[in-house]
């Protein structure tokens, strides 16, 4: 029988990159897709040799989709036990200032990619028995985070297509599941937002927020894949996060407003 095999898109760097060193390590065939060709030989250049295949693609094309899965089925045997639909990317800042096409960017790619995914690699995964989707999604998308108002709706919509597929798919042996991470240790946290000259690493930093690494994110995405739960959160932020917005929502937005410099006044 041939091995497991997993299909990660974004997995030139970060999240992508930490998942497939672990289930590499665990014998797992990784499939790394992205649209940097350069991160993509960096990963497999730290997998074992002949653990992986390699697929330059842009998430929001079908027709590259296609293609990718049809030269990893060819590397794999003919498997595809999970499909990592992680690929995104972060933007922020107020809605006010945000270019609508940079809004267009985002959901086309972090919602859009996923949508793609699943059409995609449908095919391959009815015939891999016992096969799941996991999709990464956000703390962000347990409850909407001033300032990250567009990504925060692709991480509740990737939260809203996986807990609808994995009731659809119960029926035909395929599980969906999601990661929740917080903020994790990735290049995303070097990023300059639209209103501050600092990258988001150093303002969580000062504001004394976690910043977990991302192996414990690769952990989770194996524990995620082989449980039964369908979100799972990780951090300490996060999993606070999932608590307070299904008891306390109230409590959320007021300390939200207070980090926004919008005050209580009037509301």
């Amino acid at each position: 029988m041939a091995r497991k095999a997993i299909f990660i898109t974004g997995g030139g760097s970060g999240i992508g990159r930490a998942v497939a060193r672990h289930f590499a390590g665990q014998g797992w065939f990784v499939g790394i897709a992205d649209v940097n060709r350069a991160g993509i030989d960096e990963t497999a250049a730290l997998l074992p040799e002949g653990a992986s295949s390699r697929h330059v693609m842009d998430v929001r094309d079908r027709d590259q989709w296609r293609a990718a899965l049809d030269e990893f089925a060819k590397a794999s045997g003919g498997r595809l036990d999970v499909l990592f639909n992680n690929a995104g990317i972060g933007s922020g800042g107020q809605y006010m200032d945000m270019d609508p096409q940079e809004a267009d960017r985002l959901i086309a790619i972090n919602f859009g990619g996923v949508v793609n995914g699943i059409y995609a690699a449908l095919p391959l995964l009815g015939a891999t028995p016992g096969s799941a989707i996991l999709n990464t999604g956000s703390a962000s998308g347990f409850y909407g985070v001033a300032g990250l108002a567009v990504y925060s709706a692709t991480k509740f919509a990737v939260r809203g297509l996986t807990e609808a597929l994995e009731i659809e798919f119960a029926k035909h042996g395929i599980k969906v599941r999601s990661l929740m991470p917080g903020f994790i240790d990735t290049p995303l946290l070097d990023q300059v937002s639209a209103d501050s000259n600092e990258p988001a690493r150093t303002r969580l930093s000062a504001s004394g927020f976690e910043i977990s690494p991302v192996e414990d994110v690769a952990r989770a995405a194996w524990d995620a894949v082989h449980g039964d739960r369908v979100h799972m959160p990780v951090g300490k932020m996060a999993r606070r996060l999932s608590r307070l917005a299904r008891w306390f929502p109230g409590l959320i937005v007021r300390q939200s407003k207070k980090i926004d410099g919008l005050g209580t006044a009037g509301h």
